[in-house]
């Protein structure tokens, strides 16, 4: 298992400026995001030189690529504002492979158009799964065309909000390109700290066989996210419960500032040993 990190926790819009500071923050891997290198977060062409400049980037500073980041609302109201996304994820997928990357990340989605990360009364409605699954189904294509991998994540304010409803995707979708992206502090909001460890331990068994990535953020005692080894996650019992599941990618934190970076690197070593 690999620590990583997400790239744009680091200012910069060169590759190597970014993956350089990742490296001397003390992890081994990055979730990169195109915005480090200069372009929008989900562009609409990668160009040749972008390309190069990244695996130079990676090679140079040592720091592996195990995801990119391809975020967009996969369950906006507005079917043009699905399309775009769709175009900058087929655009990233074409070039996955040439960057160093054989996987992209993406968000289930609500049905709140102005944040894809914020909860909608109707992300649970039968209209809401339905449009998701027709983009999932058009990104499996795309998938499929480009030999990747897509990692969603499930998220409290999503429509696939839990690890139940994640499975249900894997199921629903049938197809082998589908896979999870695990973060505890997504199962933990509103649980009594005695359930933590057994809701964290179920997820985890009933994605066992998909999950590709871990994610590493924490959350506090009131329900408010945290920077990894702040809050109440047992980070020890996570890893254990991922290494006994056959886990062998990579744990990725995110949700920290870049100073408190290297000291998160350290906690996530210590709890690995």
């Amino acid at each position: 298992m690999h620590i990583g990190i997400f790239a744009k926790t680091f200012a910069g819009t060169s590759p190597f400026q970014v993956l350089q500071a990742v490296k001397q923050a003390g992890f081994e891997a990055a979730q990169y995001n195109m915005a480090c290198s200069g372009l929008a977060s989900m562009p609409d062409e990668i160009l040749p030189h972008v390309i190069s400049d990244i695996r130079h980037a990676s090679r140079e500073s040592d720091i592996a690529l195990p995801a990119l980041s391809a975020t967009y609302n996969m369950t906006h109201p507005d079917l043009s504002m699905r399309k775009r996304g769709r175009e900058s994820f087929a655009a990233m997928a074409a070039q996955a492979h040439a960057m160093g990357s054989n996987l992209l990340t993406v968000c289930s989605g609500s049905m709140d158009a102005q944040d894809q990360w914020r909860h909608h009364p109707l992300n649970d409605s039968s209209g809401a799964w339905a449009a998701m699954m027709d983009e999932f189904n058009a990104l499996i294509a795309i998938a499929d065309r480009h030999d990747i991998l897509i990692g969603v994540e499930p998220e409290l304010a999503n429509v696939v909000s839990s690890a139940k409803k994640a499975r249900c995707l894997v199921e629903s979708l049938g197809s082998d390109r589908i896979r999870i992206v695990l973060d505890p502090a997504n199962l933990a909001e509103g649980t009594a700290p005695s359930d933590r460890r057994n809701i964290i331990a179920e997820a985890i068994n009933l994605l066992a066989d998909r999950i590709v990535m871990a994610h590493a953020k924490d959350r506090n005692a009131d329900g408010s996210f945290a920077t990894a080894g702040k809050g109440v996650i047992d980070f020890p019992h996570f890893l254990r419960e991922l290494e006994a599941a056959g886990f062998n990618g990579s744990l990725v934190t995110h949700g920290l500032a870049d100073a408190e970076a290297a000291e998160v690197a350290t906690f996530l070593k210590a709890v690995m040993s």
